[in-house]
This record gives structure tokens, C-alpha cells and sequence, in this order.
């Protein structure tokens, strides 16, 4: 094999995938020439080029000369015939340049050394193989380097799922799959937190085979995504074998070579660091969700680091042509569909903070760097998932859990003494909630603010029940009963139709008049007949408030709300949303440090194994 050198270690295996829709992932061109032979070989018709410029096949030069120890690469390439092999780099601003060029006259093994310089900004390494007179199978064909890693090389991997069976086990067995994987892989644990339990499901024994001993299924009822991962972790600890731990979704399809090569570059780091992967969308595979997501300390909000590289489809313009990801991007957390912990970080930082779902791993990757532990986004690293943008559950009782754990991430970690601009943004999102009738969502965020300032002393208990509560809570709001479709309503009065442009009255004039409003009395022919309906894109606050009642379809479209102006309702929300908003802002200071001397606790293995004993005593 190409990877099997006296002291060397591959750092990055060349491989190919089953799906050919998937393959201007892994060969440069929306269709290139040749086709997939195996796994990790490829055939180039004769006197066609191919070039191994695209994402999961090209070398992240910059990354592992900012963030490792090793200096120096060297790529292997077998070629089954007569062909010409080129290496190529590019620089932070995507400008390709050829390193070298070798003539192979018969089958041979190419092999190129390269340093890494001239990378720190940014910039890629990838070969090209012109195939001479025949067809030329390209294959296999790794990265490699010389000498030890730094940190060992181990790792267990941990799931979290609830009532995703099937998703689940297709994770297991593409784990199970892999054995150049699985040569890393200490223990695999599944957390399961849901009623259709994975261990009873036909098919598990066979999915599960290529794990072995590794599996361990721990049930538990459901403590959400934190109390999930919360229990990964802290297995990890407790069985101290492997030096890191990899967390991954239970929806996700992987590519495995991904998580090894996370592995690899964890191990080859000069300081324990965290290593996340990208996120593809699942329903169109080649499409990067995001380059980099970061926390912006301002606001306080998670998102793509630059929201114009935002769902950029790389069969359409690949790495070559996007100028942008050739440049090094650096940020402050990874989301957990894929993520790398060091154990070391663990048991410095302690566990995720209970907060069931949401911001439970941009807040780790917040305080991980603020005890020293860097996270990395690595390129040629990344899962398929569904991405945020296709879910809706900023709306429903999940609303309470993204105000609540924003804010008190924001008391962790914000560097403002008041926390920069996150209360006014709350409130403004708050009034546009309002004024778009989504009287539950408000009311939920309500909850969330009192909940903040009541102090951190609860987190733990309310894990297992304030799901529930969240759920009652938002049950008795006419903007909570969500049907199967908009023809579960009554008709619309009006179609929707395209906003014209605003012209020259100022989007502020606009929402002013639309605010104001609110508190004239609604019209009664809209209580028994919706106004309009508006699909999820066109129900923007701008346009909602200018309605007494609208169906609006969901984000997803698997449904539909009738919202229903209520001036009663909307005065005593905005009445005690002002309240509570002004109260968080004058208490900033004393809630941040009430919550900065408490969270070492509530994120230690001993909270959470309280945690854990008191749901299996209650379950």
C-alpha cells in the first residue's frame, strides 16, 4: 500500500467515493474525465488530464503549518501506466503554481517531498496526472510525514441520538466499514435518549458487526443534545483510554476517511486543539454550507464567519475557482454535527453546560480557548447534514433554548460589560416577533430572560423538564398549532404576491407605522378568514406586520400556522418584554459574575454524574 512507509504516517488517504454525483468533491471539474474504479483509485482516458484540485482530495497546505508541528509533506501516487504527474500549490489568494513535474515511462510509484513555507496566509497542495498513451489508473495515493506525532494517536468516537434508528446505524456501519479507521478507535459509544431504541431495531446486529468490542449502547432518557454528548465525554474521562474524543450527530452520513484524518491532525498539533469539520448540505451533497462559522463577541451570534460563502456549491465552481477558500480562516468553535475534543481539554475545561440543545458547542469552543485550546476548522474534513437554514425551530418551544443559553454564553464570555450589542438585539427581535403574531415565541424568550436571571443554580435540574414546560408553555398560543397544510384552514382572502420595491420611504418609516399599528383593533373579518398565505421565505417581519391574520407554511414545509393579531396580547407582552430586557441589562454585570464563579462547577464530571444518577433513578 502507498501508505505503508518505515516512519511515516498517512496523513491524508486520496480517496474516491461510490456516488458519482459526489465526485466534484474529489476530482476537480463538474465532470471530470475517467471514472471511479474503486475506493481509492481512479482511471484517466488516454491523453486526458485530471487534476485532484477539489476539496476532499487536495492537501490544506496552511492549516498544518499554522497549527502543526510538521514541516515537511510527502506525496506518493501509483500510477498503472505511462503518465505525466504535476504537483501544484496555490497561495492565500487561489493563484495555483506547479511545484514539480515527473515522467513515468511504466507503472510506477511518483513520489514528491515538499515543504511547508509559504503557507501561513493560506494555500492548498494537489497533483495532476496526465494519462500519455493508454489509460492510467490513478491509485492508491496519501500525504504522508515523517517522525512521531506530538500528541498520541487514539480516539473514541460519541453519538447522541433520539429516535433517529436508522440514521443511527447507518452512521455505525459506515463506521464499521472502515478499518483503516477503526485502527484508530478505541470505543464507539451510543446515547441513546429515545423510546425507539436503537438495540431493538432489525438490523442492528449486522450494522453493528465491524464494531466489535469497540460499542457500547448507553441509554438514558432524553437530556438532549448537552446531556448526550455530556455522557460521551464523560465516559471518555472515566475509561481514560483514548486522547481524544470525536462527537458526532446521529443524521449525518460521513466521509470516514474525514474522521481519521481529524485524528491524524490532532494528533500532529503543537497545543491540544480542537478540531471540527465543515458541513455539507444533506440534500444537496455538494454544497458547503459554510467555510468557517464563528461567534461574533458583539452580538453574540453564531453564523457563517463571512455570510457571502454561504451555501457554496462546488460542483458548479470548484476549489480552484472559488479565490476565497484558499485563504486560511481561523474561528472561535466548530458545531457538533462532527467535532474533535482532546480528553486533555476535558479534563481542563470540564463538560459541556446543560443546556439540552443549542449554543452547548459554540460556548465549549468558547471557553476551550479562553483556557488556551484553540479550534480549527480542517478542510477536507466534513460530514453531510441537514443544514440550520431548513429548520424552524428558532420558532417553536425550542425558541427558549436559543435565547436562554445565547445569554448566558454571552455572561461567560463576552468581553463587553454589558454584553456589547446582544440586549438591544434581543429586544428588537423581540418586537419583531410581536409584530409578526409569533406570541408564543415572544412568550418563550420571556421565560428564557427570567430563567437567566433567576441565577445558574437550576441548570441541572431543569435538563429533564423544561422541554416540557417549554412545550406547554408555547400549547396555548393559536401560533402553536401547526397543521399538515395551509388547506387545513380556511382559504385566504388575497394570493400572495412579490412586494414591489419601498421606493423612497425609508424600511424604518415602514416598520414604525407597522409596529405602531398593533395596537388599533384588528379587523373582524380576519379572526374568521386569513387575510394571505405567505410561503416561509416571504414571511418576514416587514411583511407580516402589516396583517391582522396570515397562514404562513413552515421552513421546512412539512406544515402551516394561522397567526392571528391579538392587540390585548401584544401590549402585555411588549409591556413586560421592555421590563425584563431593561432589568437584563442593568444586572449584566452581577449575573456575569455570578455565572463566571459558578460554571467550573456545573460543568464538572461530578455535577453531571449527579445528573445522571438522579434521571436513572427517576426513569
Amino acid at each position: 500500500m502507498t501508505d505503508e512507509h518505515p516512519g511515516c504516517r498517512p496523513l491524508q488517504k486520496v480517496v474516491l467515493p461510490t456516488d458519482r454525483s459526489l465526485l466534484p468533491l474529489y476530482v476537480e471539474g463538474r465532470d471530470p474525465a475517467g471514472d471511479v474504479v474503486g475506493r481509492v483509485a481512479y482511471r484517466v482516458p488516454a491523453g486526458e488530464r485530471v487534476s485532484f484540485d477539489a476539496y476532499f482530495s487536495a492537501f490544506p497546505a496552511s492549516y498544518w503549518q499554522r497549527w502543526t508541528e510538521v514541516r515537511e509533506v510527502e506525496l506518493t501516487v501509483e500510477v498503472s501506466a505511462a503518465a505525466t504527474v504535476s504537483l501544484w500549490r496555490s497561495d492565500a489568494s487561489g493563484r495555483p503554481a506547479r511545484v514539480r513535474q515527473h515522467i513515468a515511462s511504466e507503472a510506477t510509484t511518483v513520489t514528491f517531498p515538499v515543504a511547508l513555507v509559504g503557507f501561513d496566509d493560506g494555500g492548498w497542495l494537489w497533483f495532476e496526472v496526465v494519462a500519455d498513451d493508454g489509460d492510467v489508473e490513478v491509485g492508491p495515493a496519501c500525504w504522508h510525514a515523517a517522525g512521531a506525532p506530538a500528541q498520541p494517536v487514539s480516539a473514541s468516537l460519541g453519538i447522541t441520538t433520539f429516535n433517529r434508528v436508522e440514521s443511527c446505524l447507518g452512521v455505525l456501519r459506515q463506521l464499521g466499514e472502515d478499518a483503516d479507521l477503526l485502527a484508530l478507535v478505541d470505543r464507539v459509544y451510543v446515547v441513546d435518549q429515545g423510546d425507539d431504541r436503537v438495540r431493538a431495531a432489525d438490523g442492528f446486529a449486522e450494522a453493528t458487526a465491524g464494531l466489535g468490542e469497540r460499542l457500547t449502547v448507553l441509554e438514558q432518557p432524553n437530556l438532549g443534545g448537552s446531556g448526550g454528548f455530556a455522557r460521551c465525554q464523560l465516559e471518555t474521562l472515566r475509561a481514560a483510554q483514548s486522547d481524544h474524543l470525536v462527537i458526532l450527530d446521529d443524521d449525518v452520513v460521513l466521509e470516514t476517511e474525514a474522521v481519521r484524518r481529524a485524528v491524524e491532525f490532532a494528533a500532529r498539533c503543537t497545543t491540544p486543539t480542537l478540531v471540527g469539520a465543515h458541513m455539507f448540505s444533506l440534500p444537496e451533497p455538494t454544497r458547503l454550507h459554510a467555510m468557517a462559522e464563528c461567534v461574533d463577541i458583539r452580538r453574540f451570534r453564531w453564523g457563517p464567519k463571512h455570510e457571502d460563502q454561504r451555501e457554496h456549491d462546488l460542483a458548479t465552481t470548484g476549489l480552484r475557482a472559488t479565490s476565497w477558500m484558499h485563504r486560511r480562516e481561523d474561528v472561535n468553535y466548530n458545531g457538533w454535527w462532527m467535532c474533535l475534543i482532546p480528553r486533555t481539554v476535558l479534563e481542563t475545561v470540564g463538560l459541556s453546560l446543560p443546556f439540552f440543545l443549542r449554543w452547548d458547542d459554540a460556548e465549549f469552543g468558547l471557553r476551550a480557548g479562553a483556557a488556551g485550546f484553540p479550534t480549527v476548522t480542517l478542510p477536507g474534513v466534513a460530514v453531510w447534514h441537514v443544514p440550520w437554514t431548513h429548520k424552524t425551530d428558532a420558532l417553536d418551544w425550542q425558541a427558549y433554548f436559543h435565547q436562554r443559553n445565547r445569554i448566558i454564553s454571552a455572561l461567560l464570555h463576552s468581553p463587553h460589560g454589558h454584553g456589547g450589542m446582544l440586549v438591544p438585539e434581543l429586544l428588537t427581535h423581540q418586537v419583531k416577533h410581536l409584530a409578526s403574531m409569533q406570541y408564543s415565541t415572544a412568550e418563550l424568550r420571556l421565560l428564557a430572560i427570567a430563567d437567566v436571571l433567576a441565577g445558574p443554580e437550576s441548570l441541572h435540574a431543569d435538563l429533564a423538564t423544561k422541554p416540557e414546560q417549554a412545550r406547554r408553555l408555547r400549547a396555548g398560543f393559536a401560533d402553536a398549532d401547526v397543521r399538515s397544510g395551509t388547506g387545513d384552514f380556511p382559504a385566504a382572502a388575497e394570493a400572495s404576491t412579490t412586494e414591489a420595491g419601498r421606493g423612497r420611504t425609508p424600511w424604518w418609516v415602514g416598520a414604525g407605522v407597522g409596529v405602531a399599528r398593533q395596537v388599533l383593533p384588528t379587523r373582524e373579518r380576519s379572526r374568521r378568514t386569513p387575510q394571505v398565505h405567505l410561503g416561509a421565505a416571504e414571511a418576514h417581519w416587514s411583511r407580516l406586520l402589516k396583517y391582522d391574520s396570515a397562514i404562513v407554511s413552515t421552513a421546512d414545509g412539512s406544515g402551516a400556522v394561522w397567526y392571528r393579531r391579538d392587540r390585548t396580547m401584544f401590549a402585555d407582552l411588549a409591556r413586560r418584554s421592555l421590563a425584563l430586557h431593561r432589568r437584563l441589562h442593568r444586572e449584566w454585570p452581577r449575573l456575569a459574575a455570578q455565572y463566571g464563579e459558578a460554571v467550573a462547577e456545573i460543568a464538572s464530571p461530578s455535577a453531571w454524574e449527579g445528573t445522571f444518577d438522579s434521571v436513572r433513578r427517576r426513569a
